[in-house]
């Protein structure tokens, strides 16, 4: 699914099963805590922090799904193309980038 049916998707979602998207405020707190979510699987699970027995069956891909949902709808609400910007900030970063990483001794 690409970016753009991805949206379609969740904008049908919110007209089937939700009454209506949350204010782009609250999407914002929930982007917020969503990321939190994430970050506290990976810093517990990837980094040095230990990982309490009741996160070792945290979903990553789940948590993330999250993250993109809460995108999504921010997105959809605020009239935003996120596959076209998507796609420009791709083009920018292929240019802009390209060479810098390539000759990053650090990344070698």
């Amino acid at each position: 699914m690409d970016i753009k049916n991805a949206q379609k998707a969740v904008d049908d979602w919110i007209k089937n099963h939700g009454v209506r998207y949350f204010n782009e405020l609250t999407n914002m707190a929930q982007l917020t805590e969503e990321v939190g979510e994430v970050a506290r699987i990976i810093a517990r699970r990837y980094g040095e922090q230990s990982e309490k027995e009741s996160d070792k069956t945290k979903d990553l891909g789940e948590e993330l799904a999250d993250v993109l949902f809460v995108v999504l709808c921010l997105a959809n609400q605020t009239g935003i193309d996120l596959q076209e910007s998507f796609n420009k900030k791709l083009d920018i970063k292929t240019k802009r980038d390209h060479d810098r990483h390539q000759n990053n001794q650090k990344l070698k």
